[in-house]
């Protein structure tokens, strides 16, 4: 079902905002989500095209109406901020007007540690207003990790390697948020990650691991529902080829190589690559790779983030009629 974007606009009518919340019978039905979007400026409109797409994927059983929100405290240029002006609204119209949910993605790192990112105050002030305002949460990447420290003092511990290709999902826990996933590839991209013991011992629970790359999905349930991706279902097929292009750039300039997305490009891909990089590093070669070299799968991972995020949207369903049925139907007579 398609998602709907909602425009930075002023309050809505009394009638306005009546129609929009539906019949008695329809509001488990109508959901609102906010995306806090803090990437970079030159992921920012694909993060919120991969994270439009997961949603309408799996509001398969739901009308949703999405709100884009961004820190002020992330760095962007003035091009950036003016054509984000239509759609974006400051971090601040989320205490403002409370959605049902709230989606929190990853940021560009600054500092070594979270709690020193220049954005921390904002976010973390973010979190709590979630908390506090709506039914439930979900973060991913350096949000999850951010979270988790905020939260509970998780701190995220840095891996010598990048975790980056395609891992193998396996079920560690049965819940309602896995209901009906099934096992495949999942993208992870990341340096950092959290220590599955030190999360039990906190009172998550952890849903999916990811093979050699460790916990995939957790949850902290409560009154209100925090749900954590260290990977990207969201992805598209060739986002982890794009960021290997990217990576393989900044080794020229003197960073470190990078090595090839596990289990991601076929082996002959794989061949051509690793041949190209070579040639390239002794001067043989264009310092680029071209994408006739990138051949990248197919998103079969869509599908079951797409699961995911049906089975999230049922969950903050029903919460959201627990809390509001019994008023609503002195209201309404029902």
């Amino acid at each position: 079902m398609p998602v709907a974007l909602a425009r930075p606009v002023g309050v809505a009518s009394l009638r306005e905002r009546r129609q929009r919340r539906g019949a008695f019978a329809d509001r488990g039905r109508l959901l609102r989500v906010d995306l806090v979007n803090n990437m970079p400026d030159a992921a920012l409109l694909s993060t919120q095209r991969q994270f439009v797409k997961l949603l309408e994927e799996g509001a398969r059983n739901y009308d949703v109406t999405l709100g884009l929100m961004t820190l002020d405290s992330v760095e962007r240029s003035a091009e950036a901020r003016a054509e984000m002006a239509e759609l974006y609204r400051p971090s601040a119209f989320l205490r403002a007007t409370p959605p049902d949910a709230v989606i929190f993605t990853g940021a560009e790192p600054r500092a070594a540690e979270l709690d020193e990112e220049p954005y921390w105050r904002e976010l973390t002030g973010l979190f709590d207003a979630a908390r506090a305002l709506t039914f439930a949460t979900l973060a991913s990447c350096l949000a999850a990790h951010a979270l988790a420290l905020h939260r509970d003092g998780v701190r995220r511990r840095r891996s010598p390697q990048k975790w980056s290709g395609l891992y193998a999902l396996s079920l560690a826990t049965p819940h309602a948020l896995t209901r009906g996933l099934r096992a495949g590839g999942v993208p992870h991209s990341r340096w950092n990650g959290l220590d599955e013991a030190e999360l039990v011992a906190k009172g998550y629970l952890v849903l999916t691991r990811a093979g050699a790359a460790g916990v995939d999905m957790f949850v902290k349930e409560g009154d209100h529902l925090s749900l954590f991706f260290q990977g990207h279902p969201e992805y598209d097929g060739d986002t982890l080829a794009r960021e290997y292009r990217r990576d393989v750039g900044r080794a020229l300039d003197g960073g470190q190589l990078p090595r090839l997305p596990v289990d991601y490009f076929d082996p002959e891909t794989e061949r051509r690559l690793a041949g190209h990089v070579e040639r390239m590093l002794r001067g043989e070669e264009a310092p680029h790779l071209p994408n006739s070299t990138l051949a990248a799968p197919q998103a079969d991972w869509r599908r079951r983030g797409a699961k995911v995020v049906e089975n999230w949207f049922n969950e903050i369903s029903a919460r959201k009629q627990a809390a509001n049925g019994p008023s609503l139907r002195v209201r309404w007579g029902g």
